[in-house]
């Protein structure tokens, strides 16, 4: 089979694998940009499941599922921050300032669709729901050939990679079964959990939030035990748009390495001269990490990630008002416990699984008809997805330095095993958490999106070979 659809016409042709928010604000900017006259286009926005323009985080049909940040931090066009709130009150969406997620779904959609009718005839986007499994340079007139696990092939200029979290590790051993739930956000994954059968989550973040507002909403008569090795849940958002604009001295240096003890003195200083404030000095830090983290020694990124990352991911990822009222509630009623431990082992149970919970000096088991496991993304190159292991296997890309992403330059040109800048090879979002860590939210994606859609748009792609630099 031959992917003709994809790269019929004449220009450019894009090929953007993932169809979550990264891949789908990436076609976005590409198609702003081919409308205002910068060339034309071809965009193939390919994703393994057919969730063009939802991915993994917007798929969700639960309504009780909202977005985690403001509406006036979400809109999809770098330079419009307002357009989320215009799109919403258009179509008569009513809202306290957090979305549903399903909503925020079909403003991807609807702002892709509306993009490519404004870029049409100059630029068009073709919807494939394909795996990619391997990349080669070997494509007449193009400069790879990307070859799909349905053994056909698609041709093109750039390849962007926008594949967003992976799946998350298991966090120990679980005898095989239906009782473990691997991938929460798994297409239908959720569904059998709602049968009323006590319910263990590994992981108390967001992820575990939203899992257990699903499975208790399904059943009146579900438990949900969560459990994580400290125990910390994310707190609410207070009110107010975030905009007291605190400032840091690190803020003024623009250049030379940055102490992780230095950056985290000031930080707590700044919240100790404004307790009240603590979240306007983490979302004032927020915009400025990615910088800060280029510029931190990778022993000072190391003892970040062993023992400040988790407290800084609590304060930073918060629930939205509604969502903490919910969660509030749960726990009120029963139905909700929150344990500090680590889970010592999992065995078969009559009607599931018992789940052993060392902490706090003691041992508990914990009966669980449904084991899930919202411990939050893996690391993007220790999963099994057959296109990373060949690009890493044939080193066309290698890991960052702490192993947490792809290794790339500013502009997300992924770097070979020798550290060359690819020319057709990208990435953006969640693959790049080991080069600047703030990187899995909507602000750091879409302005990637539209960073790299100037930069595709300036060079036109030179048709080399794959690994030139």
């Amino acid at each position: 089979m031959y992917c003709t659809d994809a790269t019929a016409g004449q220009g450019t042709v894009v090929a953007v694998i993932g169809g979550g928010a990264s891949g789908t604000l990436t076609a976005i900017h590409l198609l702003r940009r081919a409308s205002a006259g910068h060339g034309p286009l071809r965009i193939a926005l390919i994703d393994r499941d057919g969730r063009h323009g939802l991915g993994q985080a917007y798929s969700t049909a639960h309504h009780g599922h909202l977005l985690n940040s403001p509406a006036g931090q979400m809109s999809a066009l770098a330079g419009d921050p307002g357009h989320l709130i215009r799109w919403a009150a258009a179509e008569g969406i009513e809202h306290d300032g957090f979305l549903p997620r399903p909503v925020y779904g079909r403003y991807l959609r609807e702002t892709l669709a509306q993009a490519q009718r404004e870029a049409a005839p100059m630029a068009t986007v073709s919807h494939l729901t394909s795996q990619v499994v391997a990349v080669s340079g070997h494509a007449p007139g193009h400069s790879v050939r990307l070859r799909l696990a349905a053994d056909g092939h698609l041709d093109a200029d750039v390849v962007v990679l926008a594949t967003g979290h992976p799946a998350p590790a298991t966090p120990c051993q679980v005898p095989a079964g239906q009782h473990y739930i691997a991938d929460p956000w798994a297409p239908g994954a959720l569904r059998p959990a709602g049968d009323g059968r006590p319910v263990v989550i590994i992981g108390t973040g967001l992820t575990m939030v939203d899992v257990a507002i699903a499975v208790t909403g399904a059943h009146p008569g579900t438990v949900v035990h969560a459990v994580s090795r400290h125990g910390l849940v994310p707190p609410a958002h207070r009110g107010g748009d975030g905009s007291a604009g605190y400032w840091l001295p690190v803020f003024s240096q623009t250049s030379g390495p940055v102490r992780l003890t230095d950056l985290m003195w000031q930080v707590r200083a700044a919240v100790s001269d404004h307790p009240a404030g603590w979240q306007d000095v983490v979302d004032a830090l927020r915009p400025h990490v990615p910088a800060l983290w280029e510029r931190l020694p990778l022993g000072d990124k190391q003892l970040f990630l062993r023992h400040v990352a988790r407290y800084w991911e609590v304060h930073r990822h918060r629930m939205p008002p509604q969502t903490a009222r919910r969660f509030t509630a749960l726990r009120a009623a029963g139905r909700l416990f929150v344990h500090a431990g680590g889970i010592s082992g999992v065995r078969r149970h009559p009607g599931g699984l018992q789940v052993r919970l060392d902490g706090a000096g003691s041992t508990r088991d914990l009966p669980a008809g449904w084991l899930i496991n919202a411990t939050g993304p893996a690391a993007v190159t220790a999963g099994a997805d057959p296109l990373l292991r060949d690009l890493l296997d044939r080193g066309l890309a290698r890991p960052d330095p702490l192993g947490l992403g792809l290794a790339a330059d500013r502009s997300g040109a992924l770097l070979d095993a020798a550290g060359r800048p690819s020319d057709v090879l990208f990435t953006l979002g969640p693959t790049l958490r080991g080069c600047r860590y703030e990187t899995t939210a909507i602000p750091e994606i879409r302005d990637q999106a539209a960073a790299l859609a100037r930069l595709l748009s300036v060079s036109h792609a030179p048709r080399r070979p794959v690994g030139a630099a």
